[in-house]
């Protein structure tokens, strides 16, 4: 019997006989408890006041993913329930015009006219607020914040500001190509976004705003744009070569802003970055009574940056950087109901596929992420030859074929979109409603950030995260999810440069196998 009960229970753990008991135990008091997750197995469901609980009580967290090594979990599930709806989750917001009214500031009307009209922006988030006066009087600020709170109109607002300020008193004429603000982020998507929002809020104003996309560099190289440029849009491929080659000039560069800077500090784009900043005179010190004549650097991103002082040290004092954080940063969205399925590789394409049909009969935009580019490919034929009318988005896209992807899904020409971490990193995906993890991601970091394109400020209806997981790898990510969700705490390990965690696993890997390894030589 004994035997038999061993080879039956496969979390390894004995939660599930654990789990049993407590659920007696509590089942009386659950009559009005919410129920936060939902399982299929019952005995680890979750409902308010559980750490209360026995197993609380005792130091342990069972985890209805705790057994999903063992091949009988195969189509096990859990829910992590939306605990509040969307309008409560941005209840924090205030009218933009009383803002600005107890403000020291006068803000210049026309913007402010245009954020209200050509962006519909009725009301600041806390973020925005809270940022305001940092970025203002002109502090190195680290803004950190869940997606999906309006980060770019963050940075935006006060900058845009300081160049009306600025110009209005300018002496002399700036030379063609010397821009007064910079915005650089990693992504040719993100950046047209970037430039767009900006090109609206300064449709009245005497504000000039350039977009750079990357893919044409060597033409702008050979055949340079030349113009009054006060505010540039970039990504940091193509702004690097730019500068380098002095057809954009720095002299005049008073605010520089990384957009999704735990990205752009990743090892894959820091030498190139380092480089480019080191171009700009930062200022080093700064003193609420001392107004120091340099240039403002602001990081905006939605996962805290482990390593700005690894990368930044020789740029401007890290002591010098404020840091305008939400309190929400790195925790599970309350809003966002997310659900993750237990199967195996080869059920996913069949699991896909109902999920979608059934979100398009009620006409709710898709967006599914895989962690490859012949994945995402292999995705995009399968739902196109299955009768769904569906996008493709990657990196690894041509420039001709990758324009204007991205839009044909915002604009509502079609309703699914399959994509890569490409398509994960600030894109403001308003209209999407449910977001799947094709392939589940193997960072914490990507997983905040996929779940970002939905829930966003501005979209009030319910929204989903599916998740379908198979390999250990992801079920170690699900456990981390999980325990975070039981115990109301924050996202453990939450780490953005990637290609570090990789090279450091890998060069683990390679110590533990006896295979001798020089750190200088090895990457």
């Amino acid at each position: 019997m004994l035997l038999k009960l061993a080879k039956g229970a496969f979390d390894g753990n004995n939660l599930r006989n654990y789990g049993i008991r407590a659920a007696i135990k509590t089942k009386a008091r659950q009559g009005t408890r919410q129920l936060l997750i939902e399982c299929k197995r019952s005995e680890f469901n979750l409902y308010d006041n559980s750490p209360g609980d026995a197993h609380f009580k005792f130091g342990t967290v069972p985890l209805a993913s705790s057994g999903w090594l063992h091949k009988k979990s195969k189509d096990d599930w859990f829910h992590i329930k939306a605990t509040v709806d969307e309008k409560s989750e941005h209840h924090e917001m205030q009218n933009v015009e009383e803002f600005f009214r107890n403000t020291e500031v006068a803000i210049h009307k026309p913007l402010i006219d245009n954020l209200q009209v050509e962006l519909e922006i009725k009301q600041l988030t806390e973020i925005q607020r809270q940022a305001w006066h940092k970025l203002y009087d002109n502090y190195h600020v680290l803004i950190a914040a869940e997606t999906g709170c309006g980060k770019t109109l963050t940075y935006l607002l006060p900058i845009l500001q300081k160049i009306v300020e600025r110009k209005q008193c300018e002496a002399g004429e700036r030379k063609l190509n010397s821009p007064l603000a910079l915005i650089i982020s990693p992504g040719r998507e993100l950046t047209e976004q970037i430039g767009s929002v900006t090109h609206r809020l300064c449709k009245t104003l005497n504000i000039n705003v350039k977009t750079l996309l990357g893919g044409n560099t060597k033409q702008l190289l050979i055949n340079p744009e030349f113009g009054e440029v006060d505010v540039l849009v970039a990504s940091v491929g193509a702004l690097s070569k730019l500068v380098t080659t002095g057809i954009y000039r720095t002299k005049h560069v008073r605010h520089v802003v990384l957009d999704e800077a735990d990205t752009l500090l990743d090892d894959s784009f820091s030498n190139k970055l380092a480089h480019l900043l080191k171009k700009f005179p930062f200022h080093r010190n700064r003193t609420n009574n001392d107004l120091v004549v340099g240039t403002q650097l602001v990081f905006a991103s939605a996962t805290m940056p482990t390593n700005i002082h690894e990368q930044l040290h020789q740029v401007i004092d890290i002591e010098t950087i404020h840091k305008v954080v939400s309190s929400n940063l790195h925790k599970l969205m309350p809003h966002v109901e997310q659900r993750f399925l237990r199967i195996n590789k080869s059920d996913r394409l069949g699991h896909l596929l109902a999920i979608v049909k059934k979100e398009l009969a009620h006409r709710r935009p898709v967006i599914i992420f895989s962690n490859k580019t012949p994945t995402c490919d292999y995705v995009d034929i399968f739902l196109n030859n299955s009768g769904v009318n569906c996008l493709n988005l990657n990196g690894d896209m041509l420039r001709k074929i990758r324009a204007g992807r991205f839009e044909q899904f915002q604009n509502g020409v079609c309703d699914v979109l399959s994509t890569t971490d490409v398509g994960s990193r600030g894109l403001d995906t308003t209209r999407a409603r449910h977001v799947i993890n094709y392939d589940f991601p193997l960072h914490v970091s990507d997983y905040i950030h996929r779940c970002g394109r939905i829930g966003r400020v501005g979209c009030w209806e319910k929204c989903v995260v599916s998740n379908l997981v198979s390999s250990r790898r992801e079920i170690d990510v699900v456990q981390r999810i999980e325990r975070a969700a039981r115990t109301g705490g924050l996202l453990s390990d939450v780490n953005a440069n990637i290609k570090n965690i990789i090279n450091k696993t890998i060069m683990e890997d390679m110590k533990q196998a006896g295979v001798p390894l020089q750190v200088d030589e090895a990457f």
